[in-house]
């Protein structure tokens, strides 16, 4: 491939390994200038990572902030510092007498919108530096509770001390909080002990692969068939399509009005749309305005 192809390659990050060094194993096997991923997960955790290659990385912030799913699994009697399986245990205690009808109707207090605690140990920062350094160094910072949004969670399996479940939640939702809160709501503690994300930024398992294949199609000469063009990675933002003049002035950066658009936009003020070239290819990414004609420009490719 050409190093400076850009698009999204979704990737089912394996248990033990950082994002950071997938996302590496990524951008050499596509041989990309640039790379960055919409979303970290633990190294314990496995499933969907969005990496974004050379142009694309100036469209991860438009992925960061859309919802997740998960599969995860709580485990109950045992607190840990990290609030999942790889920190210091904290306090064991008896989890009998807890039973899948008590594991239920706590679970069911977290749907909707929730107030949560950061973890100390997380990639936060508090004065530039992350917290989970801070609490590592015997210095850990809590931050304020935030709010955030569980849309669905659905207990799958019930066998005590082991909760299976699976939610579905805003961004910025963490699930080590949750299963930390829910033990601690039960009276016996609780931690993270598995994690899956099945879904993120509208990518789902079913099309994540794994590096080993990323690997195999590198040999075979196919990788270009796992990269993701990056009008298409955009999937769920409203589009238009700009004719040539248009084009040339969104090339030069020149203002835009919204009496430009061929296709007329029904958005809110400040609400982002797609500019595609009449190949179908991204030339920009633009905002409505908040008053006036004029459109934003929130960023704009090299054709």
């Amino acid at each position: 491939m050409q190093p400076d192809s850009s698009g999204v390659v979704i990737v089912d990050k394996p248990a033990g390994a950082t994002s950071a060094k997938v996302l590496a194993g990524v951008k050499k096997l596509f041989r990309a200038k640039k790379a960055g991923h919409a979303g970290t997960l633990d190294p314990f955790a496995t499933g969907v990572l969005v990496c974004c290659l050379n142009q694309a990385t100036r469209l991860a912030h438009f992925f960061l902030h859309d919802r997740k799913k998960y599969r995860g699994t709580l485990c109950l009697g045992i607190d840990t510092d990290t609030q999942d399986l790889t920190g210091r245990v904290l306090a064991e205690k008896s989890t009998a007498g807890i039973k899948a009808a008590d594991v239920q109707a706590v679970m069911d207090r977290f749907q909707g919108i929730i107030e949560q605690i950061p973890p100390a140990y997380s990639a936060l920062k508090h004065k530039g530096t992350p917290l989970y350094r801070l609490a590592r160094s015997g210095h850990p910072v809590q931050k304020p509770p935030r709010t955030v949004t569980i849309d669905r969670l659905v207990i799958l399996e019930v066998a005590i001390p082991l909760v299976r479940f699976e939610v579905a939640c805003s961004a910025g939702t963490y699930i080590r909080t949750l299963c930390a809160d829910a033990g601690r709501r039960l009276g016996c503690g609780g931690h993270l002990q598995a994690l899956q994300r099945l879904e993120s930024s509208g990518f789902a398992l079913n099309e994540a692969v794994s590096l080993d294949v990323l690997e195999q199609l590198a040999a075979d000469g196919n990788l270009e068939n796992r990269l993701i063009p990056m009008a298409q990675a955009l999937r769920d933002m409203p589009a238009v399509t700009a004719g040539r003049r248009m084009a040339d002035r969104i090339g030069q950066g020149q203002p835009v009005m919204q009496v430009d658009l061929i296709e007329k936009l029904d958005l809110a003020p400040e609400k982002a749309f797609k500019v595609l070239d009449t190949e179908g290819r991204l030339l920009a990414v633009m905002t409505t305005p908040k008053d006036g004609q004029r459109l934003n420009y929130s960023c704009v490719f090299n054709r």
